[in-house]
């Protein structure tokens, strides 16, 4: 038996999702129960589950059973490439997770703290104040610079201006509906028109190859740095690898960060018994960031196309169709996280962490760039703090929206800062 799901065309399931993700997916738990289908015009049929133990069993078929690669390639590959460890699955994805793993460790990203707390100082110094403004578009600005600096290493002034450019155009190009969801057999036809929306992708993707291949070039002749770009010369792998990494490590570690941040404030905003604790109590300040990423998880799922029927819930789910939790589901499954509509940071403070809490993904690929993300969070919400005073202009909550692959504040978290008094430190 096949699990539930909405009867509606293929092109209006798309199109509910497209305009309110969050609230199809509790509809459809309300309605169908804890597992449900979903179909996209162009895709397999996608399988949702919504319990941690549910999500368990996806994950587990990583060691047989379920390509996580696979199952983003039609909508990632375009943008990441297909040497990227979100595309790869098997030896090739065994070898390029080997590569990311050491320059990403937490020991490893730890000595970037004070380089990251410098360069949200720098940006925070323009912010303006007693005015309203969007936090992710600023939090963007930290979380991008950090890529450019950190994990690509550029230093050429020129080439970083062209980068700051470009690349949020890449994210927001790539990571639209029209490009995300274009069906691969679309996608020749689409470059041969000028002006569709997946021509426009290609002009600024090559744009920004353009000078990443450069900059892979000009390292490999003069090796520098403790940068991840350098680290990642010294594999063995090829420069499209190594381009395709890049990339990914963009995607994974600058809107997403950038966003979990923004709902970082949103929440604390509207939670001044928890923002009195911050910033200095660090163990809180941990608890805090994955309470917010528990509540408000940036990324919806982690699918896997399946390569051999699973029972999940009592039903059997074919081979070839995807499968994979609805994280922000997950994430509000009572049977692991009482009262789930509560903000509680405290669940977080006796150093258990339950394998329900998925932001970063499960199983063999929970996401390799989490502890760089994880430090990022830290140290910004720490900088922003001992400058600023921030407020909500309006207390209402914001809701949640799909803005490319993630989860965002549907006003972009709009806050009014004034600095700390006697004076703003530089």
């Amino acid at each position: 038996m096949l699990p539930p799901g909405p009867r509606l065309p293929s092109p209006l399931q798309l199109a509910w999702f497209a305009r309110d993700p969050a609230g199809l997916f509790e509809s459809c738990h309300r309605r169908y129960g804890p597992v449900f289908t979903m179909r996209y015009p162009g895709f397999p049929p996608e399988v949702y589950v919504a319990t941690a133990e549910l999500a368990e069993q996806v994950y587990r078929t990583d060691a047989g059973g379920g390509n996580a690669g696979e199952a983003r390639r039609d909508f990632l590959e375009p943008l990441v490439g297909a040497h990227s460890v979100l595309t790869l699955d098997g030896d090739d994805w065994a070898k390029h997770r080997k590569a990311l793993t050491p320059p990403l460790r937490a020991r490893q990203v730890a000595g970037y703290h004070d380089e990251i707390a410098a360069i949200a100082a720098e940006k925070i110094a323009t912010w303006p104040l007693g005015e309203p403004f969007t936090l992710r578009d600023r939090m963007q600005e930290i979380t991008l610079e950090i890529i450019i600096r950190l994990v690509f290493g550029i230093r050429d002034a020129g080439r970083i201006g062209r980068l700051r450019a470009l690349l949020p155009r890449l994210i927001e190009a790539g990571g639209s509906m029209s490009v995300a969801m274009l069906p691969p057999r679309l996608r020749e036809p689409m470059a041969r028109l000028p002006f569709s929306p997946y021509a426009r992708f290609l002009r600024v993707r090559a744009a920004v190859d353009a000078i990443l291949f450069e900059e892979i070039a000009r390292r490999r002749k003069e090796p520098e740095g403790t940068d991840v770009l350098s680290r990642l010369l010294a594999t063995g792998l090829g420069d499209q690898e190594v381009r395709d990494e890049l990339i990914t490590l963009l995607i994974a570690g600058h809107e997403t960060t950038a966003t979990g941040l923004a709902w970082a404030f949103e929440r604390l905003l509207r939670l001044p018994d928890v923002l009195r604790r911050l910033p200095d109590d660090e163990p809180y300040l941990d608890a805090v960031i994955k309470e917010v990423l528990r509540v408000r998880p940036v990324v919806y799922e982690a699918p896997r196309v399946l390569d051999a029927p699973l029972r999940l819930g009592g039903y059997e789910i074919p081979a070839g169709w995807y499968a994979g939790p609805s994280i922000p589901l997950v994430h509000h499954d009572a049977a692991v996280f009482p009262s789930p509509e509560e903000f509680r940071p405290e669940r977080f403070l006796d150093g258990q962490q339950s394998r329900a809490w998925m932001p970063f993904g499960g199983g063999r690929r929970f996401c390799v760039g989490a502890q760089l993300a994880l430090l990022e969070m830290r140290v910004i919400i720490r900088e922003v703090l001992r400058r600023l005073e921030l407020t909500a202009p309006d207390p209402a909550p914001e809701a949640r929206r799909l803005a490319n692959v993630t989860f965002a504040p549907a006003r972009l978290t709009r806050v009014t800062a004034r600095a700390h008094y006697p004076a703003r430190t530089p």
